[in-house]
């Protein structure tokens, strides 16, 4: 106790050094703390939308994740209501879920044969009220609200697409898709009756029946398309499907290709009159720190009750591999912007010590003298040190909490990665007490380290020579 009154008065004596390295220290935390605030909250806004999107966990046959994209009907999951009903009814799984539901991917060509025009696609069947409830997750309370699918309340024969297929398609005045001017060199009366006679004759009878008034809304006529895609026999089939919106997903790649409707649709397109099946059963859980416990407790499943079915589950973040590099990314920011004001403190800290022995040199060979050990000596410095770390991490906390406060509550927004729509911006500093308390020993022993090659200096000084330091 002795020890550490001194070194308080000592770090007393000189206020305005005391301050300099304190203000140092203050910033350093406050930095450290409100851009690992920031890194963790974009980390978990992105878990937060993929898990809207795609599930905590996915049940898929195996190597489909590999090579399913080119032909996703022959990875077709078989009886796949059964396995359905065996993971809601299984006691380990069951209270952890809150949404089991299945997707069918598929591939085909899109066309608005009216307009000559048509296009590839990817295409995704979905249960639309399951998918809904999907949107719904927001275990880390995000300040936004999950929108519903284009496709809740709608028919059967409905669908949505991006806004790159809308503009392909010519589809931009029906769905009201904004800065979507038109082609230059439009396709002229004679090529589009060309291109209609040379599309196959059921695509063709498709064409002339929505030609015909089925709708006193030209808007409703207008966004009617015709989706081209093989079946598991390898024949082509054809759905005319009713376009109810236009999406904007926020990558130019998805915007361009993509098509969303329903579930039973899509697997009358692939599978006709055969045993319907699906490409994925996603898993979505109540907290994301259960993960472990039910990709465990599936893989047991899959091994014993649905062994023939030849399945494998996958977690969000192989099945997007973005998650990883970008979180990756901030992680690598944060740890070379953490070294570095760790490097500024420690030469800061450092600095000041050194000033400070050169200043109590005669002071130290008296203590010496009156029998004071090296060792005393050394704790002394140290304490000084440690106690310039304490008070920097207790105020550099309480300010990054301030601003991290303000941050939250100014209203600001930016645009994620992949987001059509602007979210709030905010800093997570409060409820992250393993950053703070990692901070906060991480600058006290920076300061300890700092401070303790100048107390060994200190310790060494001959006392006959320190008593003579002018």
């Amino acid at each position: 106790m002795n020890t550490l009154s001194l070194a308080w008065r000592n770090l007393l004596r000189n206020r305005r050094r005391s301050m300099t390295t304190l203000l140092a220290m203050v910033i350093g935390v406050v930095a450290i703390l409100l851009f690992g605030g920031y890194s963790g909250n974009i980390n978990l806004g992105l878990q937060t939308g993929f898990v809207r999107d795609s599930g905590h966990l996915q049940i898929q046959r195996q190597d489909y994740f590999l090579y399913g994209t080119g032909n996703p009907a022959a990875y077709g999951i078989r009886d796949y209501q059964r396995v359905i009903e065996v993971i809601k009814a299984d006691p380990v799984l069951a209270p952890m879920l809150t949404v089991v539901t299945p997707t069918l991917s598929l591939g085909g060509i899109a066309g608005n044969f009216s307009a000559g025009v048509s296009r590839t696609v990817v295409g995704n069947g979905i249960v639309v009220d399951e998918q809904n409830q999907l949107r719904l997750w927001n275990d880390y309370q995000f300040p936004d609200e999950a929108r519903p699918s284009p496709l809740s309340n709608t028919a059967q024969n409905a669908a949505s697409i991006g806004v790159g297929v809308a503009r392909v398609l010519q589809l931009c005045a029906a769905l009201q898709v904004n800065d979507c001017p038109q082609a230059k060199a439009p396709l002229s009366t004679t090529n589009a009756a060309a291109d209609a006679a040379s599309a196959p004759d059921d695509i063709s009878a498709l064409s002339e029946l929505e030609a015909a008034p089925k709708s006193s809304s030209p808007a409703e006529a207008g966004a009617r398309i015709e989706l081209l895609a093989a079946n598991t026999h390898g024949a082509p089939n054809v759905a005319a499907l009713q376009v109810v919106k236009a999406e904007m997903l926020g990558v130019k790649e998805l915007d361009d290709m993509s098509i969303t409707l329903h579930l039973k649709q899509a697997q009358q397109l692939i599978y006709g009159n055969d045993a319907p099946q699906v490409t994925a059963i996603v898993l979505q859980l109540k907290h994301t720190e259960q993960m472990a416990a039910a990709q465990a407790r599936l893989s047991q499943l899959l091994q014993t009750e649905f062994k023939s079915l030849s399945l494998e589950v996958h977690d969000y973040a192989t099945l997007n591999p973005s998650y990883g590099q970008i979180t990756g990314m901030f992680a690598a920011i944060f740890s070379f912007i953490t070294l570095l004001i760790g490097a500024i403190v420690l030469f800061t800290v450092g600095n000041t010590m050194s000033m400070a022995v050169v200043e109590r040199t005669v002071e130290i060979g008296t203590l010496r003298a009156i029998g004071l050990r090296r060792g005393g000596i050394r704790r002394l410095f140290v304490c000084e040190g440690v106690l310039l770390g304490l008070v920097g991490a207790g105020l550099g906390v309480l300010m990054a909490l301030l601003f991290a406060y303000i941050i939250n509550h100014s209203g600001l927004s930016w645009m994620p990665p992949g987001n059509t729509d602007p979210v709030a911006l905010t800093v997570r500093v409060w409820g992250e007490p393993n950053m703070i308390l990692g901070t906060a020993i991480g600058l006290l022993l920076v300061a300890a380290i700092s401070a303790w090659w100048p107390a060994r200096r200190a310790a060494q000084l001959n006392i006959v020579d320190a008593l003579r330091h002018v």
